[in-house]
């Protein structure tokens, strides 16, 4: 599924726009970056999952294409951690 997808079945389920999903939409995605720039950056959602940030300290790589060693730089990078209820729903989903 992609945003305008989601876009779609938000307006569907809600009953509501497009327009005024693809804002609730963008309104969830743009609070969710603004609660992680902050200092504790943690947004979580009962059931659906957590939304965090982490710190990845800086470390040796190796280039793949010349197979020299590299300095990554360290970085915060966004996190996601499902919570109970979509990780059971997941799990319960079969293949097709």
């Amino acid at each position: 599924m992609n945003k305008s997808e989601l876009i779609d079945a938000i307006a569907a389920d809600a009953d509501i726009t497009k327009v005024s999903a693809k804002k609730a939409l963008e309104s969830f995605v743009s609070n969710v970056t603004k609660a992680l720039k902050t200092k504790d950056g943690k947004v979580s959602l009962v059931g659906f999952g957590t939304f965090s940030v982490a710190h990845r300290a800086a470390r040796q790589g190796i280039n793949p294409a010349t197979k020299q060693p590299i300095k990554i730089a360290a970085k915060n990078v966004a996190k996601f951690k499902a919570g109970s209820d979509l990780a059971n729903a997941v799990m319960g989903a079969k293949k097709k």
